[in-house]
């Protein structure tokens, strides 16, 4: 492949825009624009690769010049995975069918740190023995409907996001190394995505995702507080069925699985980086019995608040 072959079409039209131009399959962000830089890689004609990480001073419209017909790719988007960025962030990836970008329009925020990879359904079909595919790999992969799922990122997948970020590799082997490592990481997630049972799928229309998101959000942001379906169903203007539904579609739980999990990682946090005594997250985290807490803490984390905040 010659060089120019391997650089995404839209890092050209970026650098255009910044008045810049791309070094190494790199733009870096011009002091005046803001900071940071997007890079990418294109391994072949079914992968490719882009890494953003950058702040803007304001946000830009780049028509793509890269526009898939539907059932073509299949988007991983990795979010909150580079290290420096992290903070207190949620590090996620978004698995999506083309059907749920269609517009052409991408949208370049005034920040941004993701890592995206797109990979033709038909080539990652290919990979598979798909006699043995549940139907939920198998409607993913078919990308006849529009679908998105969210998954955590755990160590074994930041370690690959990582070295895929990070990890020196001279340019000899740097293509090579990439595409690996990406395959390695879609192949993880799809391993991960096959002990989901849930079938029927039911197509998605970006209002209702836009919805499921918020009030998502929204409950995390107040851990305190249990949620209740009715409540949230009633203000996502959905019946509770349809509601818990999609929530355990797109997120792969309960709505209140999901709920106690982040609940449970947020005590551990204030265990740990607050050094809060075990009572004081008990009462914060919106446990009246502390007894409780303590079980709920063990059946998650596999030990008692106070030895963990003590380790």
């Amino acid at each position: 492949m010659s060089p120019d072959s391997t650089v995404p079409k839209i890092l050209p039209l970026l650098a255009q825009r910044l008045s810049t131009v791309i070094q190494n399959r790199i733009v870096v962000i011009p002091e005046t624009f803001g900071s940071g830089t997007c890079s990418g890689y294109v391994f072949n004609e079914h992968i490719r690769l882009l890494i953003l990480n950058y702040d803007l001073r304001e946000d830009l419209i780049v028509k793509s010049p890269e526009v898939m017909p539907p059932g073509k790719m299949i988007l991983f988007k990795f979010q909150n995975v580079i290290p420096e960025t992290q903070g207190a962030n949620r590090p996620s990836v978004l698995i999506a069918t083309s059907h749920m970008q269609t517009d052409g329009v991408v949208p370049i925020h005034s920040h941004r740190s993701t890592l995206n990879i797109e990979i033709d359904a038909q080539y990652l079909k290919s990979l598979l023995d798909t006699s043995h595919l549940p139907p939920l790999l198998q409607s993913l992969i078919e990308n006849t409907q529009p679908l998105l799922f969210e998954e955590m990122i755990f160590p074994s997948l930041q370690t690959l996001v990582d070295a895929i970020v990070s990890e020196p590799v001279e340019e000899t082997f740097k293509l090579f190394f990439l595409r690996v490592k990406v395959e390695e990481l879609i192949c993880r997630l799809l391993m991960v995505l096959k002990k989901r049972d849930q079938t029927p799928l039911y197509a998605l229309n970006p209002h209702d995702l836009e919805i499921i998101y918020t009030i998502r959000d929204q409950m995390l942001a107040r851990l305190e507080t249990p949620p209740v379906i009715e409540e949230l169903a009633r203000q996502a203007h959905m019946s509770s069925s349809k509601f818990k539904r999609l929530f355990r579609q797109i997120f792969g739980d309960s709505l209140f699985s999901y709920y106690q999990t982040f609940r449970i990682k947020e005590a551990a946090r204030l265990l740990k980086e607050e050094k809060l005594s075990v009572a004081e997250v008990g009462y914060r985290l919106g446990f009246t019995n502390l007894s409780h807490f303590s079980k709920v803490f063990h059946e998650h984390i596999g030990t008692k608040p106070k030895q963990y905040s003590r380790s």
